[in-house]
């Protein structure tokens, strides 16, 4: 085929694509575009901002120690986390109808004006790309369903910088647009048809039922409407169990007699049973369990704090403790305490849930416990609790 009729049959096709106007819809116009557009950049903000702290919160040596209060702050944040990026659902899906046929607008023919059309469409592919990514990665982690080889917390948190830039350059491109739908909104449409109002009500409630019926089940009242949460908040001490010790392999270790806790510092180690942790002063405090997953619960920990485990080793008080599991593989196998976190009153290494000894599934024989920490690294099963400088 020559050049010619190459282009030929090229304008014939452009020819027949739809133009804007063939979508004749009054409920589409730039004012639904911009209301929903701003609630969800503030959704993504939302969740950027909370994803930013969690992927913080779980460095194992972070050059900043977060702070261990207050105890609910993790809690707080990953459950605003979820909810904002549940709530983006519904708000995306509105969005991307409402400015669906702005896809088959043909290209203007001043060359600035180009240069400005090609960078919002090439923004609105990446932004596109990006986030359903992480909507959908999301939600399949909140459902411990993870049909992919790679991190999923290092991708999602790079994708989450790639959605985030291309929203701010987005947004650099649509500023007028915005500004003028805001400040001066066109008339409603005619009677009978789908006003403005309508769409908006329908994406508010949208976004409410999807929030609750998945990201409330850890809020009093509503929590027998969250039908779709992957975690109910049942379980030993009211606290759910995401691994069980026959799923991580360490039944039959974790239920030895056997048994011992090693405390290490240095050329120093000492061997500690349960009994022997039992027989030392015992501490209680109520903390939760916050999970990325978007769940939590809080219980009342019984145990010994890590604290006090360190003086008996000869640590200064501040150390860093590096904590490991029976557990040998996995992402939970160890984890580590900063200095701050390891002197907290309330970083306890815990033997008992809701005054009744912990559960082989809550990590019996003892685990680790600690103020605003992510649920992935609240160890169980602990076997060796080793003090760093």
């Amino acid at each position: 085929m020559s050049s010619t009729r190459f282009t030929d049959a090229l304008t014939r096709l452009v020819d027949a694509l739809p133009e804007p106007d063939d979508f004749p819809s009054t409920a589409r116009n730039r004012e639904l575009t911009a209301r929903v557009g701003t609630w969800l950049g503030a959704c993504f903000l939302l969740a950027f901002l909370t994803g930013v702290w969690s992927h913080l919160a779980q460095l194992p040596d972070p050059v900043l120690p977060l702070p261990t209060r207050p105890v609910w702050l993790y809690r707080v944040t990953q459950g605003v986390h979820v909810a904002a990026g549940t709530a983006a659902v519904p708000l995306l899906l509105v969005k991307l109808w409402s400015v669906f046929p702005q896809l088959f607008r043909r290209p203007p023919a001043v060359r600035r004006a180009q240069l400005l059309d090609a960078a919002e469409r090439l923004s609105i592919l990446v932004l596109v790309s990006s986030t359903s990514f992480q909507l959908v990665s999301g939600l399949a982690n909140s459902a411990q369903w993870y049909p992919w080889s790679f991190s999923f917390r290092a991708t999602h948190f790079a994708i989450g910088w790639v959605a985030m830039g291309a929203l701010l350059v987005h947004v650099a491109v649509k500023l007028p647009v915005i500004r003028t739908a805001w400040l001066e909104p066109q008339g409603q449409p005619a009677q009978g048809t789908v006003s403005r109002r309508t769409v908006l009500g329908v994406t508010w409630a949208a976004a409410a039922v999807a929030v609750v019926t998945t990201a409330a089940s850890s809020v009093p009242g509503v929590r027998r409407l969250s039908v779709l949460a992957t975690r109910t908040g049942t379980g030993p001490g009211g606290i759910p169990v995401n691994k069980t010790a026959a799923a991580a392999g360490v039944a039959k270790a974790a239920a030895d007699p056997a048994f011992a806790l090693v405390v290490a510092w240095g050329d120093t180690e000492r061997r500690f049973s349960r009994a022997d942790l039992e027989a030392m002063p015992q501490t209680t405090a109520t903390l939760p369990i916050a999970c990325v997953e978007g769940w939590s619960a809080s219980g009342v920990w019984g145990g010994v704090r890590v604290a006090d485990l360190v003086d008996l080793v000869g640590a200064p008080t501040g150390s860093a403790v590096l904590v490991e599991s029976l557990q040998r593989v996995g992402a939970s196998s160890r984890s580590r305490l900063p200095g701050n976190v390891a002197a907290d009153r309330e970083a306890i290494l815990a033997l008992t849930l809701a005054g009744e000894p912990l559960s082989l599934d809550h990590g019996y024989p003892c685990r680790v416990i600690a103020p605003n920490r992510p649920g992935a690294l609240q160890t169980k099963w602990v076997s060796r609790l080793e003090v760093r400088p």
